[in-house]
């Protein structure tokens, strides 16, 4: 991924952040058969420190066979939100279309797991996304649903991976005036287009904070609060070309 200073992350905890709202990955292997992409839901490992980024997840057979797991390093991909960013939410002055986003590689070499740690990560799987939902249903909340997570994970394969490395970037208009990024979150938030997108504008105001000392500032009324899905905090300061580094 190109190196952009203007948008780079390094935030580990930005990233976890990332991976925790996203839940789910592209995993890429150069194998000795050529390319191989697959997509599968990932949690954090509870058991990683807090300044390692470790995943846990499974692939369906025999896909572990596809991606030769273990023998050499994959890359990971988790995009968070992402959108088209009109010229016309620009000033006057001329100005070409860019693509805002969030996205974090991963590499590293993944270790497999048992039959047993697998029925776990499973679970906890389950249990990462169901606890959003009114009524969870976890995968061992009854003897009947247990027996059959038993019989159906023997076609699962989980798998640790730990990056070794990574690269993440947080391109959210870091490079354009206070009153265009408002103008950007606000046509994100709020416009009537075909592109208006409330998650890309909650991260926009993560990486473009109000002031909180009372003096206000550009488009203070229309910006929408702090909450929202993946991203983080770049630097500003680069114009680039379309879809990378902003124009």
């Amino acid at each position: 991924m190109r190196d952009s200073p203007a948008f780079r992350l390094d935030d580990v905890g930005e990233v976890r952040r990332l991976i925790r709202e996203v839940g789910f990955g592209t995993f890429v292997s150069n194998t000795s058969k050529g390319l191989v992409a697959s997509h599968y839901p990932i949690v954090l490992d509870p058991a990683a420190a807090p300044d390692e980024l470790a995943i846990l997840t499974h692939v369906g057979r025999p896909d572990e066979r596809l991606h030769e797991l273990g023998q050499h390093e994959i890359l990971l991909i988790v995009m968070g939100p992402h959108g088209y960013i009109s010229p016309g939410w620009y000033p006057s002055e001329p100005s070409v279309p860019t693509w805002n986003f969030v996205v974090a590689h991963l590499h590293g070499v993944p270790e497999v797991l048992s039959a047993a740690e697998n029925l776990v990560v499973l679970g906890d799987l389950v249990d990462h996304f169901e606890d959003r939902m009114l009524e969870p249903r976890r995968m061992k909340g009854t003897l009947e649903n247990a027996e059959y997570a038993a019989r159906i994970s023997a076609g699962t394969v989980g798998f640790r991976l730990t990056a070794t490395r990574f690269e993440a970037k947080s391109k959210l208009s870091q490079n354009k005036s206070p009153e265009t990024v408002e103008r950007v979150i606000r046509e994100l938030a709020e416009g009537e287009s075909f592109y208006r997108h409330p998650a890309l504008a909650a991260e926009m105001r993560r990486a473009h904070p109000l002031p909180t000392d009372g003096s206000g500032g550009p488009g203070e009324a229309d910006g929408p609060g702090e909450a929202g899905a993946p991203g983080a905090v770049g630097a500003p300061g680069e114009a680039g070309v379309l879809g990378e580094a902003g124009v």
